[in-house]
């Protein structure tokens, strides 16, 4: 029977299964401080720091979603990222 390497798309050397967590804590925690800081307020849909947190907290989460072959969550944390660099473009843009 053939089998898939775990890390068959990013051909990453294995390592400890911990750092996969840790990555993935740490990414979600990004997105959850983006969403927590837009619902008290302090940061908008337009803020650079909204999207910058968005995008490298999704952007890890997807990651680690490709290199555990979750197509669910690769979908939607990818789609996530890519949906947080349009307004990054926007603000660095000369009006």
């Amino acid at each position: 029977m053939n089998t898939v390497p775990v890390h068959f798309f990013t051909n990453a050397l294995p390592y400890d299964p911990r750092m996969q967590q840790a990555f993935s804590i740490a990414g979600a925690l990004l997105v959850l401080l983006a969403y927590a800081a837009n619902q008290r307020g302090k940061l908008g849909r337009a803020d650079a720091a909204y999207n910058l947190l968005n995008l490298v907290g999704s952007g890890v989460l997807a990651w680690v979603a490709l290199d555990g072959r979750q197509w669910g969550f690769l979908l939607l944390n990818g789609c996530w990222a890519v949906l947080s660099v349009p307004p990054l473009f926007k603000l660095a843009s000369p009006r």
